[in-house]
């Protein structure tokens, strides 16, 4: 992985805590650079960034700001993508982790390719969220 992607993995991560990007712009750029794909683990407040060819780049991320919750309640995770996907007046991508870990979502995973994201629970349950289709003549993903 070189300098430049390291960055742009950064910059992309950056862009989501503080806001000023949202996650299409972030699975955009992060795609262009090369990137098949991210994790966020919850528990341990890292991301990660995977290249085609197996390499990968670890980063501390913003804690959640609570403890994963034991029960995994998938209505709970589609709601708080629901409302990331609409940009609900006072969202923020740290209130999304918020709700996410209430939700038992101990983190997910992000794949460009199979465009879509799953969420997974400490117990290994999951949601799958596929990308919404881009409108006609729109380039790729817009999602959570």
């Amino acid at each position: 992985m070189n300098e430049q992607q390291q960055a742009v993995a950064r910059a992309c991560l950056a862009g989501a805590e503080d806001g000023t990007r949202s996650f299409p712009e972030i699975v955009g750029t992060l795609a262009q650079a090369g990137f098949e794909g991210y994790a966020v683990d919850f528990r341990r407040a890292v991301a990660t960034y995977y290249l085609p060819d197996g390499e990968s780049l670890e980063l501390p991320a913003r804690a959640a700001g609570a403890p994963v919750a034991a029960r995994f309640d998938g209505a709970m995770i589609e709601a708080a993508i629901r409302e990331a996907q609409q940009q609900a007046p006072g969202y923020t991508y740290g209130g999304f982790c918020r709700k996410a870990v209430q939700a038992g979502c101990a983190g997910y995973v992000v794949s460009f390719s199979g465009r879509r994201a799953l969420y997974i629970g400490r117990t290994a349950e999951t949601h799958v969220e596929p990308f919404p289709d881009p409108p006609a003549g729109a380039g790729r993903p817009a999602q959570a």
